[in-house]
């Protein structure tokens, strides 16, 4: 079975390619994070997880508020924000 997949991925030059080129991708992600930034994410997160499941905040808005929260806890994790890439904002030390 693997082979198969394996010879079909060869064989196809276009998903090759992409797959090639999201490995590229994926090493572009560089941390963009810093550790205060992490940890407000995180507190943050822990917060709407508790305002959730006591109730408090309940209904669509505290299934938004979840994956949000669900979202932050991700890039506290990985110390990379997506949102921050395209604007160049870094909240970790720089290296001089």
């Amino acid at each position: 079975m693997v082979t198969t997949v394996t010879a079909q991925v060869i064989s196809n030059p276009q998903l090759c390619t992409a797959i090639k080129q999201h490995k590229l991708n994926f090493k572009k992600m560089k941390k963009n994070m810093g550790t205060a930034d992490r940890i407000i994410r995180v507190i943050i997160a822990a917060i709407v997880g508790v305002l959730y499941f006591t109730g408090t905040v309940t209904g669509t808005l505290g299934i938004v508020l979840l994956i949000l929260a669900g979202i932050f806890v991700l890039t506290s994790v990985i110390s990379f924000c997506p949102l921050y890439a395209p604007f160049g904002i870094k909240t970790c030390a720089t290296k001089k």
